[in-house]
């Protein structure tokens, strides 16, 4: 840690914007400036001050950071382990089952690379799963095994003071870590996003703590430039109406569940539900027209959603996670129209299947919720009967979730309003347009005629 005791404090700046007024205050140490804004003069001039303090005692700066040594003094007194794990322990009750396993991901990855020396007794697999499946598991960190225990307190012995954030090549190097795959690989960017995110709230919380000062994470175009994501759909995901016939049809004719089966994909399909969805659903929550109206839509009632998360991460120790909506309000429920072929579908499902208006629609072999497993395993034993070898290698219907697209992009295209498309999928329509838009095609020709039918400039009168 290089310190030194050449600083210079400047008088505090006052800018005046058009939204906001920003304090800033003005040092250099070892010639390097420094600069700290803030939101009141109050919390400038105490900053400020605390600065002239530190010259006055005869403190030293260090160069690394711009501050005095004093203001090092918890972050240094705190390992990082020690203080990941208190971050767990802190956010624990608010998260939900998929925010806590990606929350344990990213802190794994972060200590790992805090580490003083890379471990050499035990194999980099099992730290990593002491981490995260133990370590950042606040319901199962005090019942680990005994050669958890041991890895672990190596860990904590061996983790990096969390000042090491301070220091700016070092905090570079940590991120380029969590960046990488254990192959060496660059991470997808939507994972790089993801750790971004985390670790951002991360270090919002040690803030708060008075842990760190400022937010050593970079800023701006330079936390954004290697993680620029895009949410819009691949067309190439997308299954034609032939397609989609062929997979449901192969589904039915599964020996084994295929009907239960061909039920669940038909409503992602005609629907365009969401997996977590999907299995949430009651026979109550679907409204079938009279027995003889088959040829009438239905429709059918979202209300609630159980996402896999595993039973580690619950607080029930379930598998599944009861949720409320995504994008929607507590309790907030929402309805969609189900096609006439939904509404034989589900009557044949619901009476060869007896079952009753509290029962859930669609079930797993002994009665509980469809197991994720079993739907990705048909899916893709479905795609590899009926699609030839080089679509099957393809995006084309790769995910069970592309049933969903291939419905949203069909409305839109079939020209159903993005208001009422998003209302149905419970988007909202600035989501849905931008997930969506690439996909909409088909229009073309109907919008030329309604340009032409606006018509054109009034011809100039004649010159002569």
């Amino acid at each position: 840690m290089e310190t030194s005791y050449d600083v210079k404090i400047y008088k505090i700046l006052t800018y005046k914007g058009a939204r906001k007024t920003t304090h800033t205050v003005r040092w250099v140490v070892a010639g390097k400036p420094w600069r700290e804004p803030f939101r009141t003069v109050a919390l400038a001039e105490g900053f400020r001050s605390e600065l002239i303090r530190a010259t006055g005692k005869g403190e030293a700066f260090v160069i690394a950071t711009g501050l005095p040594v004093s203001h090092r003094s918890k972050s240094a007194a705190m390992s990082w382990y020690t203080f990941a794990v208190e971050y767990v322990d802190a956010r624990w009750p608010e998260l939900g089952g998929n925010s806590r396993k990606n929350t344990a991901k990213t802190l794994t990855a972060v200590t790992i690379a805090l580490l003083r020396a890379q471990p050499t007794q035990f194999a980099p697999v099992a730290v990593r799963t002491a981490l995260r499946e133990w370590a950042f598991n606040s319901s199962r960190r005090a019942e680990a095994p005994r050669d958890v225990v041991t890895i672990l307190r190596w860990v904590e012995r061996n983790s990096l003071p969390v000042s090491a954030w301070e220091d700016a090549e070092r905090a570079d190097e940590v991120l380029r870590a969590v960046d990488t795959r254990l192959d060496g690989r660059q991470a997808a960017a939507w994972s790089r996003k993801r750790h971004r995110r985390i670790l951002n709230v991360v270090m919002k919380h040690a803030i708060r703590r008075r842990v760190l000062r400022t937010n050593p994470l970079p800023k701006g175009k330079e936390s954004t430039a290697v993680t620029k994501t895009s949410n819009a759909v691949d067309k190439r995901s997308l299954l034609n109406a032939d397609q989609a016939a062929a997979l449901l049809d192969s589904i039915r004719r599964r020996p084994r569940g295929g009907k239960r089966l061909h039920a669940f994909f038909a409503a992602l399909y005609y629907c365009g539900l969401r997996p977590e969805e999907a299995v949430a659903m009651r026979v109550q929550d679907v409204t079938l027209p009279g027995p003889d109206a088959a040829d009438q839509w239905c429709e059918l009632l979202i209300h609630t959603a159980t996402p896999e998360v595993g039973k580690q991460w619950t607080d029930t120790g379930e598998i599944h996670e009861e949720r409320d909506l995504k994008g929607r309000a507590e309790g907030e429920t929402r309805s969609a129209p189900g096609h006439p072929a939904l509404t034989r579908i589900l009557r044949q499902h619901i009476e060869e299947e007896q079952l009753k208006p509290g029962d859930l629609l669609f079930q797993g072999e002994n009665g509980g919720i469809l197991a994720g497993s079993v739907i990705r395993r048909a899916w893709r034993g479905a795609r590899k009967a009926v699609l030839p070898p080089h679509v099957f290698e393809s995006p084309t219907g790769r995910r069970v979730y592309d049933n969903r697209h291939t419905r949203l992009t069909k409305w839109l295209n079939d020209g159903i309003p993005p208001a009422q498309v998003a209302d149905w999928a419970g988007n909202s329509v600035p989501v849905l347009l931008a997930t969506y838009a690439r996909c909409v095609e088909g229009q073309l020709p109907d919008l030329k005629r309604r340009l032409e039918a606006a018509g054109d400039l009034p011809e100039p009168p004649d010159a002569g």
